[in-house]
């Protein structure tokens, strides 16, 4: 097997190791001259010219110039577009969910076939919620086997959902690498994946990818919390490191969304209400994975989902049919805007449009994939974002909200007509490759997707060297000096709303009766905090009447988003997971309650017959318990502030704008406020 030509040391954290970079910087020497660019290669020949060597990607034995990484890249790509056949473009265009071996994670893998094999047009166009079916009992994200993915389809994007060691993870992105350098034109993979390094309450296939050997952060939410700028910027360099020793180079992420509906059931993965908060988060999130550009050592950010999709009626989900509107009942639609404009000036490599359409605005009621005013006349002329608009997963066959009467031919004639570059969710190009035969017109914008995606590729500097080193991916990734960092942002993500008669710090000695409530389907919801390693000055007992101060960690769950049926949501505690009754009773002595928020969740409940026991309240948004010891006996001074407000109850949140932050929803609302906390105790 064949490596790349110019190998390196790398000396990390104490341990040296040889492997090849997988970024490729053309850098001059002394003498003004080029130096090589570092070439990451397994089956295809070099070609040497004028002292320099270059990948034969294409094996014809001649230089061509999408291969000569001296010339630009918009040299580059408009050579390779020349080249490439319309089965190829259509394959480019495509990204869908991509297998390891014996990887279940989000079905059950029959054979090669996409999952939508044998469904024929009439299934695709009558089902009533495509994300999932009454037969199946896992979402349908349509995939293929690699193979035929890559030689079949021509496809080169791919969304890895599975959760394997870093091990397996570097050899296989290797393996995806060498076999697309195998066929054809030798164009390069590019690896996609949601989030994986933080703590999330809602877990699921298509949302992030749950506990994993990543350095894990707190949630989304969490991170707002902190207020502290340059630790998220941090945070997102050590993701983008572990990233790309793995060989992911595209995130699906992040969303800059708003939480304006307190019932939107993907509340926790927003970086809270309040749109400038928002705004200076995903901007120090995109410079942290990308750099000023995407650039060899970047990953590829993809913002979403475009224009915000938190003012979602009732709270649902445009997954399904009961969530497909957007309502905007405070007239704050340009207020969504606030963070894709800082998402662009910081310069995201892709932008996703939602399944959603906006009702009574000025703009078509149709999914913002098809929405071309929306995407044209907003994202491109008026907010100049020149990047590659990426689709949701699912939005011709599963999702076409506004659009269900027209054929699967129809559907991707007006989505790209109205701008999209990458259309997710779809494993076979068969009906995309109907299109643009049937419409030859669409011709001009086919090259243009095609030349965006290969830009990005050409940016990631993949064409010259696509490959990891394995073990400098095991010492990588999860390392103990990024787990240091993520300790501390666990702590700073707490936030202390309430400390009657001083009751925090507790003091030294002082028993503590430490009870974590979290509401798991088939097991016990409550679990009593052991440790061997008592570091806290207090004695920990085993049951509430032995105890001196009685800490209760709730973690309410709202139905999984992808276990919507479109029944009304609320945020009341008993409605998500939480015995009141029983909770009642526990709190009688005096009492610190940590609630763990992934909406904001309602505590009147409990807090207004049990405001005389309860002495302090805290929020955390995805932590450890060692964190929120350290807060509550006094190692960590709390620091983190609210990224929302909550409502004083369950029917002030039925009653709320869903595009107004909570803060502007007028006297009465709030119970604790976006931006509460205390600095200390």
């Amino acid at each position: 097997m064949k490596n790349s030509i110019s190998p390196y040391k790398l000396i990390f954290f104490g341990v040296t190791t040889v492997f090849s970079l997988s970024s490729c910087v053309v850098t001059k020497n002394k003498e003004g001259k080029k130096n090589q660019a570092e070439l990451g290669y397994r089956s295809v020949s070099l070609i040497e010219v004028d002292g320099y060597k270059f990948k034969d990607l294409n094996k014809n034995n001649a230089l061509d110039a999408y291969e000569d990484w001296r010339l630009s890249h918009e040299v580059r790509a408009k050579d390779l577009v020349s080249k490439m056949s319309l089965e190829q473009k259509a394959g480019f265009m495509l990204i869908s969910t991509t297998r390891l071996e014996n990887d279940w994670s989000f079905g059950k893998p029959e054979n090669s076939e996409p999952i939508t094999s044998g469904f024929n047009e009439k299934d695709l166009l009558s089902t009533t919620n495509m994300f999932t079916r009454k037969d199946l009992d896992y979402p349908i994200m349509s995939a293929a086997g690699t193979t035929k993915d890559v030689k079949g389809f021509h496809k080169r994007h791919f969304i890895l959902r599975a959760n394997p060691s870093p091990k397996i993870l570097a050899e296989w992105a290797n393996n995806l690498q060498a076999l697309c350098e195998s066929d054809g034109l030798g164009i390069p993979g590019l690896i996609a994946s949601n989030t994986r390094n933080h703590i999330s309450t809602d877990v699921a296939i298509g949302l992030n990818v749950s506990e994993t050997p990543f350095t894990t952060f707190p949630g989304e939410l969490g991170l707002a919390a902190m207020r502290d700028m340059q630790l998220v910027r941090k945070f997102a360099d050590i993701c983008r490191q572990e990233w790309t020793a793995a060989g992911i180079r595209k995130g699906y992420m992040y969303m800059a969304d708003l939480a304006t509906e307190p019932r939107w059931q993907r509340v926790e993965g927003t970086f809270g209400e309040d749109s400038k908060l928002a705004a200076d988060m995903i901007s120090e999130v995109i410079f942290g994975f990308q750099g000023k550009k995407v650039n060899p050592n970047s990953v590829a950010l993809t913002t979403k989902h475009f224009p915000g999709g938190g003012a979602t009626e009732g709270g649902q989900d445009p997954h399904f049919e009961w969530g497909k509107r957007e309502v905007f009942k405070g007239g704050m639609f340009e207020n969504n805007l606030i963070p894709f404009k800082a998402a662009i000036a910081a310069g995201t490599s892709s932008i996703m449009p939602y399944y959603s359409y906006p009702v009574n605005t000025e703009y078509e009621e149709v999914s913002y994939a098809y929405n071309k005013r929306i995407l044209q006349k907003v994202l491109r002329k008026r907010l100049g974002f020149k990047g590659i608009i990426n689709s949701d997963t699912g939005p011709i066959e599963m999702m076409p909200w506004g659009v269900e009467k027209l054929t699967i031919v129809e559907r991707y004639k007006k989505a790209l007509e109205a701008g999209v570059n990458l259309f997710s969710g779809t494993a076979d190009p068969g009906k995309l490759i109907e299109t643009i035969k049937k419409y030859p017109e669409l011709t001009a914008l086919v090259d243009e997707s095609v030349y965006k995606l290969l830009m990005e590729k050409l940016d990631l500097g993949l064409f010259e060297n696509p490959y990891v080193n394995v073990e400098a991916a095991t010492q990588i990734i999860g390392n103990a000096t990024f787990k240091e960092t993520a300790d501390l942002a666990m702590r700073k993500s707490i936030v202390l709303l309430r400390n009657d008669e001083k009751i925090l710090p507790v003091k030294p000695k002082v028993k503590v009766y430490f009870e974590i409530y979290s509401p798991n389907k088939g097991n016990t919801p409550s679990t009593v905090f052991k440790t061997d390693k008592n570091t806290w000055d207090v004695e920990f007992v085993t049951t509430p009447d032995k105890a001196d101060v009685v800490l209760l960690w709730l973690i309410p769950k709202g139905k999984s988003m992808f276990a919507s049926d479109g029944s009304p949501l609320h945020v009341n505690l008993a409605n998500n997971g939480i015995d009141v009754k029983y909770v009642n009773q526990i709190t009688s002595k005096p009492t610190i309650l940590v609630v763990n928020y992934t909406n904001p969740w309602a505590i009147d409940e409990i807090y207004k017959g049990n405001s005389k026991t309860i002495k302090a309240v805290m929020a955390t948004f995805g932590t450890t318990p060692e964190a929120v010891l350290d807060i509550v006996t006094g190692k960590f001074k709390p620091t983190g502030k609210m990224p929302f407000s909550t409502p004083v109850t369950d029917e002030a949140a039925q009653n709320q704008k869903p595009d107004v932050p909570g803060y502007l929803e007028g006297k009465g609302y709030e119970f604790f406020k976006f931006g509460e906390g205390r600095n200390g105790y």
